[in-house]
């Protein structure tokens, strides 16, 4: 006989698809990206990492310059060693770290065996998000790192809806 659970399990978080992940760049786009609009989203990350108590590092870059970081309690320096890693990889391959990553988990193998790129200074893991601007491309980004890579790259992605108010 069949029992039913009392207490449903908790589903595990689904990993988002390549095609779902391209999805989020073609949307979160901005019409323009100045030293103001960094400091807002900056200071947006940085409510809603306090809001949920994140232990996360938070940095904005445009064109090789920090416009914005944040180191939240709980943060280490090894999580700015990640943001620049993470960082890196955008600045390489014009899309999100996460999608870097999952592309070449897509074909079979891994970002580490396959890109031919030192995992020292590159890390193709969730957490930093190209910052693009309409009828120009990936001007920089802005990067997480402090939660698992997935909660990273959906931190930084629900944070671009809410400044992006889509």
């Amino acid at each position: 006989m069949h029992h039913p659970q009392i207490t449903p399990r908790s589903t595990p978080e689904l990993t988002p698809s390549v095609e779902e992940l391209e999805k989020q760049e073609r949307i979160l786009v901005f019409r323009q990206f100045t030293n103001d609009d960094a400091w807002a989203l900056g200071s947006l990350l940085v409510e809603m990492a306090r809001e949920r108590q994140a232990p996360v590092a938070i940095d904005i870059h445009r064109a090789g310059q920090q416009l914005f970081h944040a180191a939240l309690p709980g943060s280490t320096p090894d999580n700015d060693a990640w943001i620049i890693r993470k960082r890196r990889v955008v600045e390489r391959y014009g899309s999100a770290s996460y999608l870097v990553g999952a592309r070449f988990r897509a074909k079979g193998t891994t970002f580490e065996e396959s890109s031919r790129l030192s995992p020292d200074e590159f890390a193709a893991h969730g957490g930093s998000f190209p910052v693009t601007v309409e009828n120009v491309g990936v001007i920089g980004s802005v990067t997480v790192s402090g939660l698992p890579q997935l909660q990273d790259h959906r931190f930084v992605v629900e944070a671009l809806e809410k400044f992006l108010e889509l």
